[in-house]
């Protein structure tokens, strides 16, 4: 078995492209397969080496590997000579019409009630027409005749599936300029390098047919390939995710903070009935299974990836998360703050709760209780059982107890509401801050 993800490097990858790729991976690592990651790079007008060094980084970054790669940009001779070969056999025929003729055709077509599709007039060009063309400093593209027949496959996700290529145009394989394109490097890339199983996007669905015609017509036998094709994501309302993939790119989800355990165990499980889990793609391997995708659209919820990154980072290890904390941060703090945290990017605030600056709001209406604060404010060194016991003396002092209690010192303390056990904080914090802090609150002086 071999599986291939072959991303173009003309933009960062995003959510839609990970999940494919997470798939094709999960399917060749529990059945011993091989995994190719190649670079559809021939569209050199929008490809981008920066895209390619982000491509490898993310992927890496979610937890996959790949065991080769390579670029299509390097594989020229190889579609050369396979154009030719397909030349030779009738197959590829040269076309001179430019886009205005090619939609005079088409609008014709449609004004008369026929589908859009090409009608095939290059055919009857004669080798002498073609030679006076070039001579005139006109070089021809090349498309593939596409077989007069329905192919059928069963896919791996979608079932029974059938395209039929008569009502489809012939594929232009070759630009005028002599470069390929993607729908015939991919297939002779995959016949060349033993891709066994093609698991991919649904829109693709139409594709595969014509590269199943393409591949027979290079000689390639299609009971060795396997295909199986994802139904697209859609937004949380239904709308298309397309519309979103600048917020939704790897890279700008990394930034925000989303774990690559919280991502891929979400992303394994869209379009399944299984409930999602974070986990890295290597634990997520024993459970993976192709025909407990839907045949649906899956819902993308960044408020279900939220809620997983949370569980992740509740249970996350110090050491975990180490390397993006603010300097200086430490386990103890780590511990007192990860339970209160939706994305790690939110421990910076705590930190500097603990060891920064923090200007609270004046309380004017607490300031006698925040005095009466001050004054019972137990004397260092302060561990966990500190804020018990001075909230315990508060208590006996003033008669406050429950929200009344342990609001204004909140408040005064981190400038917040809500947030992590003051008993874990409060330690860190030092008595020296606890001081100021409660003195500008009370507006003491």
């Amino acid at each position: 078995m071999k599986l291939r993800f072959a991303p173009s490097p003309t933009g960062l990858l995003h959510v839609g492209n990970a999940r494919v790729a997470l798939a094709n991976w999960l399917l060749a690592r529990q059945k011993g397969g091989r995994v190719l990651l190649r670079l559809d790079d021939t569209d050199t007008a929008r490809s981008k080496a920066e895209y390619a060094d982000a491509l490898a980084e993310d992927l890496t970054w979610l937890g996959l590997d790949w065991d080769e790669s390579f670029r299509q940009s390097d594989r020229l001779a190889l579609y050369a000579a396979a154009a030719e070969r397909l030349k030779a056999s009738g197959h590829l025929y040269p076309c001179l019409e430019n886009e205005d003729e090619l939609k005079a055709k088409r609008d014709r077509q449609l004004r008369a009630g026929r589908p859009p599709i090409y009608d095939r007039a290059a055919l009857s060009m004669t080798a002498d027409q073609l030679a006076r063309a070039r001579a005139n400093g006109k070089e021809p593209y090349w498309r593939f005749k596409l077989s007069h027949r329905s192919i059928a496959w069963r896919d791996g996700v979608l079932g029974e599936r059938q395209v039929k290529l008569p009502s489809l145009s012939d594929p232009v394989l070759i630009r005028a300029d002599g470069s390929p394109l993607y729908t015939f490097t991919s297939v002779v890339d995959d016949l060349d390098s033993g891709v066994t199983h093609i698991l991919r996007g649904e829109d693709h669905v139409t594709n595969t047919g014509v590269q199943l015609d393409l591949w027979e017509a290079l000689g390639g036998d299609p009971r060795a390939l396997t295909f199986a094709h994802l139904p697209l994501l859609t937004d949380a309302e239904g709308g298309p995710l397309s519309k979103r993939l600048g917020a939704l790119a790897l890279r700008q989800l990394r930034r925000d903070g989303i774990e690559p355990a919280a991502l891929a165990g979400y992303v394994a499980a869209l379009g399944t009935a299984t409930d999602p889990h974070p986990a890295m793609p290597r634990d997520l391997v024993p459970g993976f299974r192709l025909d407990a995708i839907s045949r649906s659209a899956a819902r993308f919820d960044p408020r279900q990836l939220l809620a997983l990154n949370r569980r992740w980072l509740h249970g996350a290890d110090f050491a975990a998360v180490q390397d993006r904390l603010p300097e200086g941060a430490t386990e103890p703090f780590w511990l007192a703050v990860r339970g209160n945290l939706d994305l790690v990017t939110e421990a910076k605030a705590w930190w500097e709760v603990v060891a920064g600056t923090v200007v609270p709001p004046p309380q004017e209406e607490e300031r006698d209780f925040l005095r009466a604060a001050l004054e019972t404010l137990p004397p260092e060194p302060w561990d966990e059982a500190t804020w018990g016991a001075w909230t315990g003396a508060l208590r006996n002092r003033t008669g406050r107890k429950g929200k009344a209690l342990f609001l204004p010192l909140r408040l005064a303390l981190t400038g917040d509401e809500h947030g992590p056990e003051l008993k874990a904080l409060l330690p860190q914090m030092g008595r020296e801050r606890a001081l100021l802090r409660l003195r500008v609150a009370a507006g003491a002086r």
